[in-house]
C-alpha cells in the first residue's frame, strides 16, 4: 500500500478532513512527534510559520542520513519535526537504510507528512513483546543528533518491517540524559488532531490494538496520515 503524496490542506481555505473527534480528543498518548518532509528546510519552516505564526528553530543534522531538521513544540513531550535534505552532507556517505527517505524528500514539490514516532515506555521490553506476537521489526538501534549548542541528543529506535504504507509509526526511546526536543523548541502551537484514514479501518485497528496504539482511524477512499496544528495566528492541516 502506498500513501498518496497529496498537497497540504489549509482549513482556512475551506477544505475539510475526514471526520475526526473534536478539540484534541483521542490523540494517541504515545505520540512523540511527527515528521513534515520537504525538499528545502527554509521553505518548510516558512510553510509552517505563515499560517500558525510560530517559526520552528533549527534542530541540527543527522550524520550519515543526509538530513537536517527544524523543531516546533506541540506541548508536553510532543513536537513537530520539519525534515529536509542536508546539502552539506556527502551523498556517498549516507547509510543504505536512509537512502529511501532522503530520495523521497528531494523529490517533494510541497511539504507532506512522511512519518511519525511513538514512545513506548521501554523499547527493549516492547521489542520482546513484538517478538512474542510474531511482529517483524528492525532494531532497536542507536541514533543521535548534535544540537546547535553542541550537546548530543541520543535515542534508540525500532522500525516495523510492515508499517502499512507509513500509517504505523516507528518507535523511539530517548536517552535519560537527553533533553526531549519539546522542552526547548519554540512554543505557541498545539496539536488539534492527529490520525489516519484508510479504506480498511478494521484491518488497521486490529494492528494498532496489537501494538497498543490508541490511534484515531477513520474510513476514506485513500490511505493517509492527517494532522492539524493550531497556532496564535491560525491553523495548518497537513497530510501524507
Amino acid at each position: 500500500m502506498t500513501i498518496p503524496r497529496r498537497s497540504f490542506i489549509a482549513l482556512a481555505a475551506g477544505a475539510a478532513f475526514a471526520p475526526f473527534p473534536s478539540w484534541g480528543a483521542d490523540i494517541s498518548a504515545l505520540l512523540d512527534h511527527f515528521i513534515l518532509g520537504c525538499a528545502d528546510l527554509d521553505r518548510g519552516i516558512d510553510f509552517v510559520e505563515q499560517p500558525t505564526g510560530v517559526r520552528a528553530a533549527f534542530g541540527g543534522v543527522h550524520p550519515g542520513r543526509g538530513t537536517r531538521n527544524a523543531l516546533l513544540s506541540l506541548g508536553e513531550r510532543r513536537y513537530l519535526e520539519i525534515m529536509a535534505p542536508d546539502p552539506k552532507q556527502d551523498p556517498s556517505q549516507v547509510q543504505q537504510f536512509a537512502l529511501k527517505l532522503l530520495t523521497h524528500l528531494k523529490e517533494l514539490t510541497s511539504p507532506h507528512l512522511v512519518g511519525w514516532a511513538a514512545h513506548p515506555a521501554d523499547l527493549e521490553k516492547f521489542s520482546a513483546r513484538l517478538r512474542e506476537a510474531g511482529v517483524a521489526f528492525i532494531g532497536p538501534w542507536p541514533g543521535s543528533r548534535q544540537r546547535p549548542d553542541g550537546k548530543l541528543l541520543q535515542w534508540k529506535s525500532l522500525t516495523l518491517k510492515d508499517d502499512h504504507g507509513g500509517l504505523l509509526p516507528f518507535f523511539i526511546e530517548w536517552s535519560a540524559d537527553s533533553l526531549h526536543p519539546s522542552v526547548d523548541s519554540p512554543k505557541g502551537c498545539n496539536l488539534f488532531r492527529f490520525g489516519a484514514v484508510t479504506p480498511n479501518p478494521d484491518d488497521l485497528t486490529k494492528i494498532t490494538n496489537l501494538l497498543q496504539l490508541d490511534l484515531t482511524i477513520s474510513r476514506a477512499d485513500k490511505s493517509a496520515l492527517q494532522a492539524t496544528i493550531v497556532g496564535p495566528k491560525g491553523e495548518l492541516a497537513v497530510t501524507s
